[in-house]
This record gives C-alpha cells, structure tokens and sequence, in this order.
C-alpha cells in the first residue's frame, strides 16, 4: 500500500474511533454501574432509610449538595439508568420544588442531550445511511413537525424517558429543537413530582416510625421496609400531562388536514 493508501486508512480508523469511542464510553460506564450495583440506591426505599442522615449533610453543605445532585442527575440520565423519577422526589424533598425544579430541569436536559449527541453520531448516522424507505418516510415525517412530536412524547406519561432520549437521534431531529422540546417538555411533570415531594417527608417518617416500632417487637425479617408513594401524583394529573402532550400534537392535524384539503 502506498503512502497515500497508508493515510487514507489511518484518517478512516480516526473517524471511526471518534464515532464510536462516545457510545462505547457510555456503554462501558454503564456496565460497570450495574456491575457494581449502584444503581439500587437510586430508589425511594434508600432514601427513605437514609433520610436523616442525608437531611443533615444537606442542611450543612447545601450548595455543594445542590450542585452534587445536579451532576448525579445528569450522569443517571446520560447512562439512562433508572432512578430519576426517586432523584426528581428526593431534589423537591430536600431542596423545595422552587429551587430543585429549575435545577431538576436544566440537569435532565443536559444529560439527554448528551445521549442524544452520542446516539445521533454513533447510530444515527449510520442508520440514515442504511435505511430504507419505509424509515426514511417516518424520518421525514417526524422532522417536518419534530417540536410537536417531541413534546407530545416529552409530556404523555406513558413512553420511558430514556426512550424518548434516543428516539429523536435515530429520526433526525435537529440540536436545537431536541433541547426546546425537552426544556418545554419536561417543565411540567419535573415541577409536579418536586412539587409532590413536599408530602414525601410526611410518608417517610410515618414509614420510619412505622418501622422502628416493628423492629423493637419483631425480628427483622418480619419488618419489610416500602415506601407507598402512589399518592403523590394523581390520576387526575396524569390525565392532564396526557391532554396537553395531545394539544402538541394539533398544529400537525392541522397541517395534514390542510395539505389534504389542498390536494382535493
């Protein structure tokens, strides 16, 4: 091979390790969260047992504690690991919802958006280049009206949100409409959960009470600790979040009806 050839494949092995290299960091930081197990203490029933003791690091280091549970947000989004929904009840819990909802909000975009980044290059791409047409006409459809789309997902309660994450990658969705549709998206169910978790003290402390009280009569394995947070958000609510993430959605019937008035 000449010297050409040489550094033809050398800038292709470059390329290749700059495309590849984001997603396999993510997938490798992931396996090793499962790994380890860390990701168990992503869950009420943790911060529950460890009310009191976070309670006061808090208190005493709140700014540093605040700026922690912003960088915790955003690497359990970006590895989309669960535990979010407990994060967003523990930062309205501890923080208050008028300061942990704007933190909350600006955390989850940022970490979406770095998934979103890593997909859109690693996979993307490369599954532009190889679809076909039926994809390449829902690529098409989902970008002419990428906002609406996007905030109806963002809002209707039913699609995982590590899921509504990537999607957007694969269907060509630009930059900057994927972080206005997530800021806008996500405000109002981010401010409800933190909102919620101001009833999660009160929840927690009976369930600890509760607890101690069957310890002191019982053996431990008689005493199962759970935390019911099952009334924080209610149904009424989250058929609201759905009407709204329905109300995106009319700017595209009424564009398709009016294209196919147009046409008749």
């Amino acid at each position: 091979m000449d010297e050409s050839g040489t550094n033809t494949a050398n800038s292709a092995d470059k390329s290749a390790l700059r495309t590849w290299a984001p997603l396999i960091v993510i997938l490798g930081l992931m396996a090793l969260v499962f790994a380890m197990g860390w990701h168990q203490y992503l869950t009420l029933e943790q911060l529950g047992r460890n009310y009191a003791t976070l309670t006061e690091l808090i208190n005493s280091n709140m700014v540093l504690s605040l700026l922690f549970y912003a960088a915790l947000y955003i690497v359990v989004v970006a590895l989309s690991l669960p535990g979010a929904l407990p994060l967003t009840l523990a930062g309205g819990l501890f923080f208050g919802w008028q300061l942990a909802g704007p933190v909350t909000v600006v955390a989850a975009t940022v970490g979406a958006t770095i998934i979103f980044l890593v997909a859109k290059t690693s996979l993307g791409e490369a599954l532009a280049a190889k679809a076909g047409p039926a994809i390449n006409k829902l690529r098409k459809g989902f970008q002419e009206n990428a906002l609406s789309y996007l905030l109806f997902l963002r809002l209707v309660p039913v699609f995982p949100f590590f899921v509504v994450n990537l999607a957007p990658a694969f269907l060509g969705v630009p930059l900057r409409t994927y972080i206005l549709g997530t800021v806008l998206g996500i405000i109002p169910g981010t401010m409800a959960f933190c909102f919620a978790a101001a009833q999660l003290k009160t929840i927690i402390e009976k369930t600890n009470a509760e607890h101690a009280a069957c310890l002191a009569a019982k053996a431990a394995e008689a005493c199962p600790y759970s935390i019911d947070a099952s009334t924080l958000v209610s149904k009424e609510v989250i058929l609201a979040f759905a009407a709204i993430g329905v109300v995106a959605l009319i700017p595209v019937i009424v564009k398709k009806w009016s294209n196919r008035h147009a046409a008749a």
